[in-house]
């Protein structure tokens, strides 16, 4: 049994975890930014980056207390490696390098966004390869087909903004503050689905892609024109996220994907419409359907820390000089998406 210490802070989440390679999550401590960020409506790279640095060292030291054991009880250490916003992605890997360095210990630098894709292994230990997974968060959307640790075959992705991204840019347009998915869940709630009519972009395309970027607009074409209850624009934006997942979710389940387990993980998997959805569509087309605990699905460093343990099951472990990444696709094969592609 292994012992890996986990370092995340690729965007204003920071936390470290110590987990087993048994699935035991000994420790796990986060602090979030949300004050920090609230006035802004958003994340601030610069101010982010700084409450890493100063709050990183004291939460791994309250972690390895926590669980009872020093550096030297660690087998490895994980930290985020990218892709994030590379000031908060510098600061852990760092803290990473300098603690594997003092300690004598191998290096895992991880992508973050495997973290995601395999953090349901760590609360499902009946998931075997290969499974289809949605990858909804902040920066990405993306459906992809796991086959391994470290084998992952992209069939669709965002070609400008991401679910997440869109989420908190209607909570900002709605003076709903900050973090905008979970209020505008909230928010929601209180108003009808069908009474704004928003777009569906790419529904029903022959392209496996995903659009965002012009419902966000007609959201905001929605709110300036003052003929609708801004909790209504909430929920009908809801709704329509949730239309175009589905949609095309459903065309990667019926040309690509060939697997018997649907998977959901990323910040926005926590929210409730779009897990029911998902799970009908898992029953639907005969698949089980597993979505890990809601804290699991934001950013932590229990994920970073379980992926560095499966890598390190592997014989899988990085350099010293391991480089930071702002962005780093799962797929480095996949064709790259028309327009923008840069979350790809």
């Amino acid at each position: 049994m292994s012992l890996i210490l986990g370092i995340e802070s690729s965007c204003d989440e920071t936390a470290a975890a110590l987990v087993t390679s048994d699935r035991q999550i000994l420790a796990h401590k986060l602090a979030g930014q949300e004050a920090e960020h609230a006035p802004f409506g958003g994340v601030v790279p610069e101010i982010a980056a700084r409450a890493h640095a100063e709050i990183l060292t004291p939460l791994i030291a309250a972690a390895l207390a926590e669980a009872d054991k020093s550096l030297d009880d660690v087998d490895a250490v994980a930290a985020t490696a990218g892709p994030g916003l590379i000031g908060g992605v510098m600061v852990g890997l760092v803290t990473g390098k300098a603690l594997a360095m003092a300690a004598n210990k191998p290096l895992i630098a991880v992508n973050h966004l495997e973290g995601h894709a395999l953090s349901p292994r760590l609360s499902n230990p009946d998931l075997q390869f290969p499974y289809l997974l949605m990858l909804v968060s902040g920066g990405h959307c993306q459906i992809l087909r796991v086959e391994g640790v470290g084998q992952y075959r992209r069939l669709a992705t965002t070609i400008d903004d991401a679910a997440g991204e869109a989420f908190d840019k209607t909570a900002k347009i709605l003076g709903l503050g900050y973090p905008g998915g979970p209020r505008v869940e909230a928010f929601a709630k209180q108003g009808d689905p069908g009474a704004v009519p928003l777009p569906r972009p790419l529904l029903r395309s022959a392209e496996p892609h995903f659009s965002f970027a012009g419902l966000k607009s007609a959201v905001v074409r929605a709110h300036q024109s003052g003929d609708h209850q801004p909790e209504d624009i909430a929920a009908s934006f809801q709704q329509a996220v949730v239309d175009c997942l589905r949609d095309r979710l459903v065309k990667a389940i019926k040309e690509q994907a060939h697997c018997a387990h649907l998977v959901v993980a990323g910040g926005v998997a926590a929210n409730g419409p779009i897990r029911a959805m998902l799970e009908q569509v898992a029953d639907e087309n005969g698949m089980a359907f597993t979505a890990p605990p809601q804290w699991l699905c934001t950013d932590n460093a229990a994920m970073i820390a379980w992926a560095g343990a499966e890598r390190f099951a592997a014989g899988l472990t990085d350099p010293l000089d391991f480089v930071a990444r702002p962005r780093w696709p799962l797929d480095p094969t996949a064709d790259k998406a028309r327009g923008a592609g840069v979350k790809a």
